[in-house]
């Protein structure tokens, strides 16, 4: 997808425009991608690492078979759709896709593959497709190994331990790294806490251990990951590995090893944010308020510009605190409210007031004008809210 903003002539006073050359001169300068830690952009989707046996009879293109399933099942969301037989018979010609290739260690091929060809060929499948903006999931990995060797993995090291063991268990790093590689591979973008001062604080192992996850929640939020997943494990003995999903106000509990929590965690969020290929696009306004700078102007567009989920992005008029876009999204106002609730920026402003932050709590009148309600769906507003940097990984989280 290209998203292109474009500013009509004719719209911009003489302020603005100033603004504006002084806005392009911050974008070149800046290097910053202003993405809130909550979405994050999973660029690597496309590139995949595949072993390349060379007793193979054509040891390459079997290599580039099973890199081009892998990116089917990260860009669609689900292995069932990725194997189907229908789906793999729209691509007969693995080699087509490949933009380039080089030798990896131990035997492996690192392939690249075209993204837009692929997806090309998803819409007309009528696949699923999973927009490469992708909700930020915070891990927390509690290892019980027994005789009080207790630890917590953390995203720096091996852990924090809370036992009887005078350093962190090198077997933990492993079990992070494990879990990381499965998340990898299904594209989706995993963290560990800190475990510093401020999260010891707030919680102990007994805490998640025990299931006593409103703290754990509360300790979350600092995080800003909309996905939060605990896992309690006991190596060596018959407990089944446990595992708790947290999102959007719903718990899903899954019990099982590391692979099978993190293949169903990508396929949960997936099956949430994943769009039909041939979903229907619609045209929408949406109004950006609260712009005080230059800089919250950069920030703002620079979001805008960078949201995959849109299919064309053009900016229809601009104000002394506002920017009016016209967008063009598939699955509509609801898509672009899902899109928009990780920016960590913006937040959903009242049609019926638009000057404040705060009335995205109110309700909506159940017996309002049903009219007005379809012309709301589409006309978003939205209100920007100024940002700090993320303890995770210096993205933007709000003051």
């Amino acid at each position: 997808m290209h998203n292109r903003s474009l500013i009509p002539s004719g719209i911009l006073n003489t302020k603005l425009q100033a603004w504006f050359v002084a806005l392009a001169l911050v974008a070149g300068a800046n290097s910053v991608l202003f993405m809130s830690a909550s979405a994050v952009e999973m660029t690597s989707i496309y590139t995949v690492e595949v072993p390349l046996d060379p007793e193979d009879r054509n040891p390459r293109r079997t290599a580039y078979q099973l890199a081009l399933n892998e990116v089917l099942v990260r860009m669609t969301g689900s292995a069932a759709v990725a194997e189907s037989e229908e789906l793999t018979s729209m691509f007969p010609n693995p080699e087509r896709y490949v933009s380039q290739f080089q030798p990896g260690p131990d035997n492996t091929l690192v392939v690249s593959l075209y993204g837009e060809e692929i997806e090309r060929v998803l819409r007309q499948a009528g696949a699923p497709i999973w927009s490469a903006d992708r909700p930020l999931t915070l891990i927390w990995l509690a290892v019980d190994r027994g005789r009080g060797d207790r630890e917590i993995i953390a995203a720096d090291d091996q852990g924090r331990d809370f036992g009887a063991s005078d350093t962190p268990d090198e077997r933990n790093e492993m079990l992070r790294d494990r879990v990381q590689q499965i998340a990898v591979r299904r594209g989706i973008p995993v963290a560990f806490p800190l475990l510093d001062t401020t999260d010891l604080q707030s919680l102990s192992f007994s805490d998640i251990w025990g299931g006593f996850d409103e703290q754990l929640l509360t300790a979350s939020q600092r995080y800003d990951a909309p996905s939060v997943l605990v896992g309690r494990i006991r190596p060596g003995t018959q407990q089944a590995y446990r595992w708790t999903w947290y999102r959007d106000g719903q718990r899903q509990d899954w019990s099982g090893e590391p692979e099978y929590a993190i293949n169903l965690l990508a396929d949960s969020i997936a099956a949430t944010d994943a769009l039909a290929g041939n979903e229907l696009s619609e045209n929408m306004q949406l109004t950006i308020s609260g712009i005080d700078s230059v800089r919250e102007y950069g920030q703002v567009q620079q979001y805008m510009e960078n949201l995959r989920a849109l299919d064309r992005l053009m900016i229809k008029s601009v104000s002394a605190d506002k920017i009016t876009y016209e967008v063009e999204i598939r699955g509509g106002a609801e898509r672009l409210r899902t899109a928009l609730a990780s920016s960590n920026i913006l937040v959903p402003v009242n049609s019926s007031d638009a000057t404040r932050p705060d009335s995205y709590n109110r309700q909506s009148n159940p017996f309002g004008n049903p009219g007005r309600e379809r012309e709301d769906a589409r006309s978003l507003e939205y209100f920007f809210r100024e940002t700090q940097r993320s303890p995770i990984n210096g993205e933007p989280i709000p003051n």
